[in-house]
């Protein structure tokens, strides 16, 4: 009998981008020998690790990539809502002729469009256009005790600390802060339990994306398996403004995860295979050569071709890292920190 491996899933954000996860979380679902213990995310990371969460604590492995398919075919709609139409004014589709236009103009629409118009003016007619998607979530299975611990990142727009929340305080306003990108959705507010004040939240990839240390508990498993979707590296020196936006946008999303791996990093050569830290093995799915030929705007855009594409490299990718990897789940990293971060 074959012992099950169990890991944890740390899942970033990047908007549409996160279709690729679902690729991964969809191909790693189909593997009866692997069982996911906890999984943390942030923005769209948080939709998928919720999804997952729910499917799997009210069912089966089918039940939660059946709930995957079904988010993701409810995101690619909501590009109907009338908040989401202020890009669409700008980029009015996704044809050939339109991607032609956005690559030859030497400026980000969306980025010019966020500058001119912000989704406070809007006034009593603002509403998210994600909240009708996650209104409809399992929120009692995802809170429950049952299937993989769920965390979810959202950033305090008081103080820029990372928030996460877990188990009960998990709800339809701790998702949409997860993945409250400022330029585009109004500041998600929740109150604190603590104080009793409510604070205003922000998409949690400015402190965390995705959080890692609530994987270190010695309960859970030592394997954090992270699923990137921002590039790390590019090697060409950004010139064109839309590209030097573009890099700011994968730095500025990577730099909570990066901090979080330094830490981990320093810990290890110092005290390795000791405490909680000392004792993490890391492992990575990514594809940045394909992240890399994607536009920020992009993860602004759900078309339903993007995410089915990204949905099929994410299956992809998955399958090679558990058929190169798969054996080094539970005895050591496949990720070399050192050359990672160094």
């Amino acid at each position: 009998m074959t012992t099950k491996k169990r890991i944890n899933l740390a899942l970033q954000g990047g908007g549409a981008h996160g279709a690729f996860t679902w690729g991964v979380l969809d191909r790693i679902l189909e593997d009866d020998d692997i069982e996911i213990a906890a999984i943390t995310g942030t923005s769209a990371g948080a939709l998928n690790g919720a999804a997952v969460k729910a499917g799997l604590a009210r069912g089966t492995r089918q039940d939660a990539r059946d709930n995957l398919d079904w988010m993701w075919d409810q995101v690619a709609g909501v590009g109907d809502s009338h908040l989401a139409q202020w890009l669409t004014d700008f980029i009015p589709d996704t044809s050939p002729w339109t991607q032609m236009m956005q690559m030859a103009m030497p400026f980000s629409l969306t980025q010019t469009a966020a500058q001119l118009v912000s989704p406070y003016y809007y006034g009593p007619l603002y509403r998210n256009p994600l909240q009708s998607v996650v209104d409809k979530f399992d929120f009692e299975t995802i809170c429950s005790d049952k299937g993989p611990r769920l965390f979810i990142g959202a950033t305090q727009l008081r103080n820029g600390k990372a928030r996460i929340f877990t188990r009960d305080e998990i709800s339809t306003d701790a998702i949409l802060a997860s993945a409250c990108l400022p330029t585009v959705f109004q500041a998600i507010e929740i109150e604190d339990p603590k104080t009793g004040h409510k604070e205003s939240y922000w998409d949690g990839g400015y402190s965390a994306n995705p959080p890692l240390h609530p994987l270190y508990d010695p309960e859970l498993p030592r394997d954090v398996v992270i699923v990137n979707i921002n590039p790390m590296h590019r090697n060409e020196i950004p010139k064109t403004p839309l590209d030097i936006e573009d890099r700011i946008n994968e730095i500025s999303f990577n730099a909570a995860l990066l901090r979080e791996l330094q830490v981990l990093q320093a810990v290890q050569r110092v005290q390795p295979e000791e405490g909680p830290i000392g004792r993490v093995l890391v492992h990575m799915i990514s594809d940045d050569a394909l992240m890399r030929s994607l536009s920020a705007e992009s993860k602004a855009m759900p078309d339903p071709g993007l995410l089915r594409s990204l949905k099929e490299a994410g299956r992809e990718s998955a399958d090679m890292f558990l058929e190169d990897h798969k054996p080094a789940l539970g005895v050591e990293s496949s990720v070399n920190l050192d050359a990672l971060l160094d």
